[in-house]
C-alpha cells in the first residue's frame, strides 16, 4: 500500500527535477515473497512513485484512481481503475477502496497538488506532477483480520459508513488541520489496533536516523486516540531500514 522507498529530496521539489523510482534502493528495501497488488491510496509522489515499478518487478497489479493509471501508461503499464466499494480478490485478501478526502496542509485551506495527474512524458515527472487525484481509504481482510489504510488524515464522512476493523494505519499528518478528525473516524473503525504512519520526514533518504515531520507531534497521539477511544491500542512498526 503507498509504496515509497525512493525517496525524493526536497531540493528536487524546488528545482522541479524527475522524481522516478530508484531501482537499487528497491532492491535494497523492498523484500518480498509473491505480491497479490499495489494498492495506491492518492497519487502524491510520496505515495506513487515507486508504484509502477514494484508492479513490474513483481509482475503484480496496481489498484487506484485514474490519476494511477496515467501514471503506469507513463511507465508501459496497465491498472485497475477501481470502484468505491467493490470488493476485489487478490489470492487470499479482499480489498476495497472507500471515497476519502486528502487533509488541506496548506495552512489549513488548500490539498497540495490538487487535480489530477496528466502529464504526458515520464520524464516530466517532477515531484509537482504527481498530482493528488482521487484519495480513497483501503480496506483489506485476510485471515480473520481486518485493516483500514487511511494515507492522509482526512475523510470523506458520507462515504466511511461504521466498519470496524482490527488494525487502523492511520496516517496522522494533517490531522491538527482537519476539523476533529479522531472523533469524525475512531467510531467508524473501532480500530483494536492503531498504528500511526506518514510521520516521518520524507525527503530524507532511508538508511539515516529517523526524523520526524515538522509539528506531528508524534507523542501526542496516544492521548489523542485515548481521549476518544479507550479500547485502541496506539502500537508502531519498525522502519524498513
Amino acid at each position: 500500500m503507498d509504496p515509497y522507498v525512493s525517496r525524493v529530496p526536497l531540493r528536487s521539489v524546488l528545482l522541479r527535477r524527475p522524481a522516478l523510482p530508484d531501482e537499487q534502493l528497491i532492491d535494497r528495501y523492498v523484500k518480498a515473497g509473491p505480491v497479490a497488488g499495489i494498492l495506491v491510496g492518492h497519487t502524491h509522489w510520496d505515495h506513487a512513485v515507486d508504484a509502477p515499478a514494484l508492479a513490474r518487478r513483481f509482475d503484480a497489479p496496481a489498484f487506484g484512481s485514474e490519476s494511477l493509471a496515467q501514471l503506469m501508461r507513463l511507465h508501459g503499464r496497465s491498472s485497475i481503475v477501481v470502484e468505491p466499494g467493490r470488493r476485489y480478490e487478490l489470492g487470499p485478501f479482499v480489498v476495497s477502496f472507500t471515497r476519502s478526502r486528502h487533509s488541506k496542509l496548506l495552512f489549513g485551506r488548500r490539498v497540495p497538488f490538487d487535480g489530477p495527474l496528466t502529464c504526458e512524458d515520464v520524464h516530466a515527472l517532477s515531484p509537482g506532477a504527481y498530482r493528488c487525484g482521487a484519495v480513497y481509504g483501503i480496506r483489506i481482510e485476510v485471515a480473520g483480520i481486518s485493516l483500514y489504510h487511511q494515507g492522509s488524515a482526512d475523510l470523506d464522512d458520507a462515504e466511511l459508513a461504521r466498519a470496524p476493523v482490527d488494525v487502523f494505519l492511520a496516517g496522522v499528518t494533517g490531522r491538527q488541520v482537519t476539523p476533529r478528525y479522531w472523533e469524525r473516524i475512531l467510531p467508524k473503525l473501532d480500530p483494536r489496533v492503531l498504528v500511526p504512519t506518514h510521520y516521518d520526514d520524507f525527503f530524507a533518504p532511508l538508511g539515516t536516523p529517523l526524523k520526524l515531520i515538522r509539528k506531528v507531534d508524534l507523542e501526542g497521539v496516544p492521548d489523542e486516540v485515548r481521549a476518544v477511544s479507550r479500547d485502541a491500542t496506539v502500537a508502531a512498526l519498525r522502519r524498513v531500514d
